[in-house]
């Protein structure tokens, strides 16, 4: 059975509708992550972050020279 196409007005619609859909309950994952991690959970994360960082740092530096 062949797809059936949406006209052009009505999947712009759609589109339109999607996006403001994703905005309306705002940006809170990483807030909310936060408050219900304990202060220990907390530095792991910041820790692992400062790592990835640095190793990114590395890996781009070490790209320039090679």
């Amino acid at each position: 059975m062949a797809k059936k196409k949406l006209p052009p007005e009505v999947l712009d619609y759609f589109r339109k509708q999607g996006a403001k859909g994703g905005k309306i309950g705002g940006k809170i994952g990483g807030k909310r992550s936060l408050e219900t991690m304990t202060p220990e959970e907390r530095s792991a994360r910041a820790k692992k972050a400062a790592s990835a960082s640095v190793a990114a740092r590395k890996a781009k530096r070490k790209a320039a020279e090679g």
